[in-house]
Parts: C-alpha cells; sequence; structure tokens
C-alpha cells in the first residue's frame, strides 16, 4: 500500500482527549473503523475528515504516499 499514516492515529486522538471509548460513545468513530486504525488500514476519507476536524490537522498531518518498489 503506498499510502500510509505518518501519525499514530488512536494516540494523536488520545492526547487530543479523545480516547476510543469517546469517540465511540459520542459516534465520532466506530469500533470497526477504529480497528482499522490500529491495525494500520486506511479508513474513508469522511473518517480522515473527522480526524482532521478532531486534531485541527490537515490531510498531509495524517498519511502520506510513498512509492513501493
Amino acid at each position: 500500500m503506498a499510502v500510509k499514516y505518518k501519525i499514530d492515529v488512536l494516540k494523536s486522538l488520545k492526547e487530543a482527549g479523545y480516547n476510543t471509548s469517546r469517540l465511540r460513545k459520542e459516534k465520532l468513530i466506530g469500533e470497526a473503523t477504529i480497528q482499522k486504525i490500529r491495525e494500520g488500514q486506511l479508513v474513508s476519507w469522511a473518517t480522515i475528515d473527522t480526524i482532521c476536524a478532531l486534531l485541527g490537522c490537515d490531510v498531509g498531518d495524517i498519511v502520506e504516499y510513498k512509492k513501493e518498489d
């Protein structure tokens, strides 16, 4: 996969006050999506948008493109 996370998304969300329980309880990000993030799998653009809003950052701060050999 050429697009990868640049940061530990869940750790960054936790530091911003959004632990996984809060994310689920407030219906910000669902459990299946949280599990995908844990496994390093990419999520939908809508979820990336939510993460950017919660962290106050840009898409480029979260993911990057690295050409595979």
